[in-house]
């Protein structure tokens, strides 16, 4: 476990962009909703990206400033990120455009210097769609403290993902986050058809030495494996506005709870509650 700290440092590294919704645009990306949702829990979070020179990069950094996290976003010669949200009975289908800022994360001595302090860091497959954004996010991870941990939301969208992403990602990280449609996908690319879930996401632990195996089944439950201990909780019902960021919110609480010195069930329990809430609200940044 990392060195208990008062305030932990935790990065979300990757996509940073707006969710166009059927109500109106929302700021979001996978990484930086988990750092997000960190900060609620205490944590001083920062978000790594990029955005555009353009008026959409300038309305998204406004948006990080009202949310109060730290962030090291470099404006680049590219468009600001964006994504069609459609929702099907609350759920999100996302059409995410190609080759903007996020794809064009630079490394920096700044971010050299803040990865070199994290407790945790947060990255997933989509902003390494683009080799510029993947050796920067590789270069992150490398630079972080041994014990800090590296968590892997593999975020699968559209076609942004390979096996051998997958696999370089795997051996990276120490925490793995999927939900049930990815486990899906996971057991065809490792030949685990045949196995149940549990098994599986043991057998993950074990073959990369995970501390936390993490799966969300949506409305019904969600699991956390460890190598010696395991949490099973039920999703509780609330009435959904849509799902954007509920599975960000789980895992920044989750993170930000070990962190802070809270047992499994308990740092389980908190995230489960986030979760639920985020998903009564529109958007990913709830300010309560």
């Amino acid at each position: 476990m990392s060195k208990l700290k008062k305030k932990p440092i935790i990065i979300g590294i990757g996509e940073l962009l707006w969710d166009l919704l059927p109500t109106g645009k929302k700021a979001g990306g996978a990484p930086i909703n988990f750092a997000y949702h960190a900060s609620h829990m205490g944590a001083e979070s920062y978000a790594i990206s990029a955005v555009g020179k353009d008026l959409l990069g300038d309305v998204i950094m406004e948006e990080i400033d009202k949310i109060k996290i730290g962030h090291v976003i470099e404006r680049v010669n590219f468009p600001t990120g964006t994504v069609l949200v459609e929702l099907k009975e609350g759920i999100p289908n996302y059409t995410i455009i190609e080759n903007v800022a996020w794809d064009h994360i630079p490394m920096t001595m700044q971010i050299e210097e803040l990865a070199k302090k994290a407790d945790a860091i947060c990255f997933g497959t989509l902003a390494q769609r683009s080799e510029r954004s993947r050796k920067t996010i590789q270069s992150v991870l490398s630079f972080a403290p041994e014990e800090a941990y590296r968590i892997f939301d593999i975020n699968i969208r559209q076609n942004f993902y390979s096996k051998a992403i997958i696999l370089e990602s795997l051996r990276m990280c120490n925490v793995f986050k999927i939900n049930e449609e990815e486990l899906i996908l996971l057991k065809e690319l490792f030949n685990k058809q045949q196995s149940n879930e549990n098994d599986v996401c043991n057998w993950f632990v074990k073959e990369f030495h995970l501390k936390f195996m993490i799966l969300t089944a949506g409305s019904d439950y969600s699991k956390i494996f460890a190598s010696e201990t395991f949490s099973h909780i039920k999703t509780p019902k609330v009435k959904v506005v849509d799902t954007v960021g509920a599975g960000d919110a789980f895992t920044g609480v989750f993170i930000s709870s070990i962190l802070n010195g809270k047992p499994l069930f308990e740092a389980h329990q908190e995230a489960v509650e986030r979760a639920a809430f985020i998903c009564t609200k529109s958007g990913a940044w709830v300010t309560e």
